[in-house]
């Protein structure tokens, strides 16, 4: 996590969040956990949706994002390569496990190529 000087971390797109995550528990409403007697991973387990992307700007070898689901405020090392000032393209997609979320994961692109993924938790 971030200590806060003087960074500015930018944010995703709050209703994109909420619509990806009512998209995920759409296939489990109504359903009764307690009936489910098949938990083969076709029938749920694992989703990550993507929900948002941003453009952002890279500085000090990072980009600093709030992110949603209670996880909060991060700041995102990018390659030794790209430098300060640099347009980045960075978009959050949701993890679900049978609709519930699970956590986030952020990727990162400079012109079009991925340059680093990280999940939370």
């Amino acid at each position: 996590m971030a200590n806060g000087q003087d960074e500015e971390y930018a944010e995703f797109d709050e209703q994109a969040v909420t619509a990806t995550l009512e998209a995920a528990r759409q296939p489990f409403e109504g359903r009764e956990a307690s009936a489910v007697t098949d938990l083969s991973a076709t029938g749920g387990g694992v989703l990550e949706m993507r929900a948002s992307c941003i453009s952002v700007v890279s500085g000090n070898r990072r980009v600093c994002l709030k992110l949603p689901l209670g996880i909060g405020q991060v700041c995102i090392p990018v390659p030794f390569d790209v430098p300060n000032g640099t347009a980045v393209r960075a978009c959050l997609s949701i993890r679900t496990s049978w609709g519930i979320p699970t956590g986030v994961c952020v990727k990162l692109y400079v012109a079009g190529e991925q340059i680093v993924s990280r999940c939370y938790p």
